[in-house]
């Protein structure tokens, strides 16, 4: 085929250039994103329950959800929280399942367990979204002046704001921390016994006159024959103001004066609930959190968000502005607008170093055409596979520069000697050279195909990961051996002009090279002769690297992604169990002045208090810290030294327990990074017993060197003040319990009563008790209740109250009573490390305590057992390639016993810049392999054709090494060229890419200064074992 394209050149440039047209069309097509679809799909179920506990939500509504969500299909896990007022139940499905038809399923069980749910719940409505648990990004309404305050902003930005944010593709869900307008009925419930009254029969009243009655037609079909008039009937309609509410007609006394709700009630158009307060940058504020639809593309989303509010912004009151308080899209950006820099590096690097050792401009120019070729036709395979450009294909693309340039490398130096010894044309020369290294170049392309391969066939996310990777390197592989087949020879046979030999290497800079590179050649064969003549003592020496490698391995620390700087980051606060709003503020502020007067590195706060991921209650909150941008910032004020910094400060703050914390490699797999696992009762031991195993657990962990910041993801449990209605004296006073229940209800936990109309839109309206009659358990006796004889009769005579303790948020996972714990690794330590300290101090809990990792720590956790498969599946089928391409089960032990000495060299090199065994790492490992076997075949291919025309097997394996010294420096050096930038890169996503450069630099340096030695020994050893007539025989 060589030949073919090297006779008709034009041929050759028509389907580059076709190539390269089909590329770039598909590069301005493909989408931009950090990583392909890594997280699994996951549903989220959100369900309401005004005034209920936590107990109580659990009870009768989580454990019901859970109960029904039996038999949904490739679910992986779920967990629920049930907090005071509302649960969420999250179910997590294998990757690779739909999305949509995961959610259908959930919304079938859903189905059967809603009508087993409290009234109250159904009423309230039950959302089901496909969206991942944490937050995209999160949008700020803010009020540029004193007009507006939070209950302002709330209600703008549900009406107006909300509904268009939710409808924009890729946004799974929205979360606004405020509320908007409701009706506000206060009771005063001393003005109720005044007058005889109940709430039951305020209840009735407010619904009964604030209703829509469709009242029908004048004239209406069918009509009398002769009709000549028909219009709209309007009767009762639902009130929208006030002042329509205060005038309810309750009742008419018997002197004819009338009771009407503003006699008993105060009304205000407030907020449907007051449980969150929001700030940005110390100004009241509102915001609108946004939570990614399962699947779908963040930066796209996170641009069409924004879009959607430039359109609103014209709209927006005077006073009124939004801002993106929180966004983890600039980090993919920026990161990706690296690796694309960092390609760029790499092209120009490489294209000097060929230059240097080919000493040649127009034989440089031949490997470098091959590198648009070879990645705008990867591009245009990317496209039609429904891959993005992301974090992983760039990184092969970087990785490939190196690589592709190899085969076309081999060709032209081949050409070259070719012309220079034996004083062929440049067309000659060429038809000899493909001759020679076609079956080598076929064999490199097969090897690094079949390194990586079997990446692509791993499940779960850590299949994910490698999927995209290996398939953009495969391709790009394979395009590289076709340009080498087709392309670059018709490049040589044209570009490339008849070469002199030159007498003492030339002169100036490049004939000193030449000359040093040429008595280096020649002790590098004498070095080699007298290794094989002591074939025993360098296999010992074999041995020893090999256990050297065993050893530090072992001590090689795991995580499954390096932490990087996003550029934002999370601080959680939890005062002490029963501390008010107000004190909670109060703490917040601290925060807040904090970073914005005290870090220079931060560029805004938006604090939420009364929410945070732990829980919902007055004493939690939550404060989003985004930092400038990273050109802005110093080498100090890296997310890590930023938070480092905050923990001093916070330190100081006895009032609360506070935690910054980075957000998770993946952020749909968690909310902050570290570890995250959930403490189990699988023995039915019961919440004490939970509880009292979480303490013994956090003591242990905080004595624990590896571990920190080792803490519970949740609420701890409160007072609570319990009433207990006696039944039987209830009874005999007349009472019904179901009055009683909601009279409680409604004056403590508010009740929902029906809507009204405001400004064109559906609000409703909620009754509860003035707030000066529920503050203090003495007020119970405030409220009436009235019995069958018409009297009143007050809480204090049927009922009594204690104080007890119990939880305020309840949590499973699978179905089991469990508990959130996260935390990290100390400094020096691997989030692998910390896990086994994890684990260990687990197992001394009582039995009938278990766990089970979540998140990104099961991610971890799995790939870490794949790794191993990953490998010896990867160097199995490597062999077989080879024995496929050599006919010959022993040739290939020459090439693959050189793979252990490349491994050694990318530990060594991970070890000493403190990285950390992960999927970077591993996937740097896989590509050591791949490296170290083509360096290998370059040496074996030549001694086996040498041997085969006649040469004794040390002539042959001495002649090879000679010829091949100068190919395998070039493109060995051109490929850690490409991939220097990746190791010494900064900036966002620098952990990742300094991850997979170090690897396979430090790879790439270990498989060729030992290889080059070691590789003539296993090849005449072999062939020493097994001669080619034995093999034929």
């Amino acid at each position: 085929m060589a030949k073919f394209f090297i006779n008709r050149p034009i041929f050759a440039w028509v389907i580059a250039i076709l190539v390269m047209l089909a590329g770039t069309i598909s590069l301005i097509q493909l989408p931009i994103a950090q990583y392909p679809t890594i997280a699994p799909p996951a549903v989220e179920i959100q369900v309401n329950y005004p005034g209920a506990n936590a107990e109580t939500v659990a009870n009768t509504v989580t454990k019901v959800i859970e109960q029904n969500m039996t038999g949904v299909d490739n679910l992986l896990y779920f967990s629920s929280q049930s907090n005071a007022g509302s649960a969420t139940v999250s179910l997590t499905f294998a990757s690779g399942t739909d999305p949509d038809i995961a959610q259908v399923q959930v919304q079938n069980k859903l189905s059967q367990a809603t009508p087993q749910l409290p009234q109250e719940v159904q009423q309230q409505g039950i959302t089901v979204s496909k969206s991942s648990s944490s937050f995209l990004m999160v949008l700020a309404m803010v009020a540029e002046d004193d007009r507006y305050e939070q209950t302002d902003l709330s209600d703008y930005l549900a009406s107006n704001v909300q509904d268009a944010v939710s409808r924009t593709e890729g946004v799974g869900s929205v979360q606004i921390f405020g509320a908007p307008y409701a009706m506000r009925i206060w009771v005063k419930p001393d003005a109720l016994v005044n007058y005889n009254m109940t709430i039951a029969e305020l209840q009735s009243a407010i619904r009964a006159q604030n209703a829509q009655v469709a009242a029908g037609q004048l004239g209406g079909a069918p009509a009398v024959e002769g009709q000549r008039l028909n219009a709209t009937i309007i009767a009762q309609t639902r009130m929208s103001e006030p002042d329509q509410f205060e005038n309810i007609l309750l009742k008419v006394l018997p002197d004819g004066s009338q009771v009407r709700l503003k006699d008993v009630a105060r009304v205000e158009l407030g907020a449907e609930n007051y449980a969150i307060q929001a700030n940005y940058n110390g100004n009241p504020a509102t915001g609108l959190a946004i939570q990614l639809q399962t699947g779908a593309n963040a930066l796209a989303t996170a641009e069409a968000v924004k879009q959607t509010v430039e359109e609103l912004e014209p709209y927006f009151p005077d006073g009124m502005k939004m801002v993106t308080a929180y966004d983890t899209t600039p980090f993919i950006k920026i990161s990706i607008s690296e690796v694309a820099q960092v390609l760029i590096e790499a092209i120009i690097l490489v294209f000097v170093l060929m230059f240097v050792f080919l000493q040649n401009l127009r034989a440089t120019l031949i490997p470098t055409l091959a590198i648009p070729v070879v990645i705008l036709g990867t591009m245009g395979v990317m496209a039609i596979a429904g891959f993005s450009i992301n974090t992983l294909t760039m990184f092969g693309m970087v990785l490939s520069i190196g690589l592709l340039v190899d085969d076309a490398i081999v060709v032209v130096e081949n050409v070259e000697r070719l012309m220079s010894e034996e004083g062929l044309s440049p067309k000659q020369a060429t038809i000899k050279s493909m001759g020679q290294i076609t079956g080598a170049l076929v064999a490199i392309g097969v090897v690094m195909a079949a390194v990586f391969a079997p990446m692509a066939f791993f499940p779960g996310a850590t299949g994910a990961v490698y999927r995209q990777f290996s398939l953009t390197i495969i391709t790009s592989m394979g395009l590289s051996v076709l340009v080498a087949i087709i392309f670059s020879p018709a490049l040589c046979a044209t570009l490339l002009k008849p070469v002199k030999h030159k007498e003492n290497g030339g002169w100036g800079p490049l004939g000193w090279f030449n000359r040093t590179l040429q008595k280096a050649t020649l002790k590098y064969r004498d070095s080699v002769h007298s290794i094989l003549r002591r074939t025993i003592r360098f296999g010992v020496l074999y041995l020893g690297l090999v256990a050297v490698l065993a050893f530090l391995f072992t001590r090689l620390p795991s995580a499954f992604l390096p932490d990087e700087d996003r550029g934002v980051f999370l601080t959680q606060m939890q005062l002490p169990v029963g501390s008010t709003m107000e004190q909670s503020v109060a703490v917040m502020d601290r925060i807040e002045n904090y970073y914005l007067n005290e870090e220079d590195a931060v560029q805004s706060v938006f604090s939420v208090v009364g929410f945070s991921f732990s829980g919902r209650s007055q004493n939690n909150g939550i404060a989003f810290v985004r930092l400038k941008d990273w050109s802005e910032r110093t080498e100090d004020q890296d997310v890590t030294d930023v938070i480092g910094r905050a923990f001093g400060f916070f330190a100081s703050v006895k009032e609360a327990m506070i935690f910054a914390f980075n957000l998770p490699p993946i952020p749909e797999l968690g909310t902050a990074t570290g570890f995250n696992l959930y403490l189990q009762d699988r023995g039915n031991l019961g919440h004490q017993a939970l509880l009292d195993a979480r303490n013994q657990l956090l003591g242990m962990a905080a004595e624990n060197p590896i571990l920190e910041q080792v803490r519970p993801n949740g609420l701890e449990d409160a007072p609570q003040l319990k009433i207990d209605v006696d039944y039987e004296k209830a009874t005999a006073l007349g009472l019904t319990i179901e009055n009683i229940n909601n009279t409680l209800s409604a004056a403590w936990g508010s009740s929902y009563i029906n809507d009204f109309i405001d400004r064109g839109r559906v609000k409703r309206v909620y009754l509860q008790g003035e707030a000066n009659a529920r503050m203090l358990p003495e007020d119970v006796s405030e409220w009436y209740v009235r019995n069958n004889q018409g009297d009143m009769v007050p809480f204090s005579s049927f009922a009594s109250w204690e104080w007890t303790y119990g939880p305020q948020r309840i949590e499973s996972y699978n179905g089991v009573s469990a508990m959130e714990i996260q935390g990290q690794a100390a400094a020096g330590y691997s989030s692998g490390e910390a896990m086994m300290a994890m684990e260990q101090l687990i197992s001394k809990l009582p039995n009938g305590i278990g766990y089970e990792w979540t998140g990104t720590s099961l991610q971890e956790r799995q790939s870490g057992d794949f790794a191993p498969i990953l490998y010896t599946i990867s160097i199995f089928v490597v062999f077989l390639c080879l024995a496929a391409l050599y006919e010959s089960w022993s040739i290939p032990f020459s090439v693959m016993l050189v793979v252990p000495l490349g491994i050694l060299g990318a530990v060594i090199a991970t070890m000493l810049r403190g990285i950390q065994n992960d999927v970077y790492f591993q996937v740097g490992l896989l590509t050591t392999v791949g490296v170290s076997a083509r360096n290998a075949i370059l040496i074996v291919e030549f001694a086996k054709d040498l041997q085969e025309q006649g040469k004794d097997l040390l002539e042959a394996t001495l002649e090879a090494v000679r010829l091949r010294l100068r190919p395998i420096l070039m493109t060995s050096l051109a490929f850690i060229f490409g991939v220097m930038p990746l190791a010494l890169s900064s900036g966002a996503g620098a952990a990742s890419r300094n991850a997979i450069g170090t690897s396979v630099i430090g790879g790439m340096l270990g498989g060729t200064v030992l290889a080059i030695f070691f590789v003539p020994l296993f090849f005449y050893a072999v062939r020493k074992v097994f001669p080619p007539k034995q093999q034929e025989e």
